[in-house]
């Protein structure tokens, strides 16, 4: 798993960690039962606290991305419960349309700008 820091940006290093991993699921670079890699390995190589790491694992399993196993450590596992992941979705696009429109854009330039991002997905390699 390759994973990038920017260490300039506003945001918190364990949301884009977060962020990161939750794009690798979205585009199949993660698979359902992989493995990620320890908090100690994951945090040398990318430079960062090994309880940051911590918190964006705790955050992905808190959000039901990954589950924590003795054994394994931090495994993709994600929440299957469609009905509750739909209503999240929907008040997420209330906000960013809702931004949006603010900044003056039309309604079919948000479409057009969604569906530019369901293509990258659609580009991901299939699943395995």
């Amino acid at each position: 798993m390759f994973v990038r820091i920017d260490f300039d940006s506003d945001e918190a290093f364990y949301i884009q960690l977060r962020n990161q991993i939750i794009m690798g699921i979205a585009m199949s670079e993660l698979q359902q039962g992989e493995s990620l890699p320890s908090v100690r390995d994951l945090a040398d190589s990318i430079g960062i606290n090994m309880h940051t790491v911590n918190k964006a694992y705790a955050t992905l399993k808190q959000e039901g991305y990954v589950r924590l196993d003795r054994r394994r450590g931090a495994v993709i596992a994600v929440d299957a419960n469609r009905l509750i992941a739909e209503q999240e979705l929907k008040e997420q696009l209330r906000t960013v349309v809702a931004r949006a429109l603010c900044k003056d854009l039309d309604p079919d330039e948000i479409r057009q700008t969604l569906d530019e991002v369901l293509r990258e997905f659609r580009a991901a390699p299939e699943s395995k």
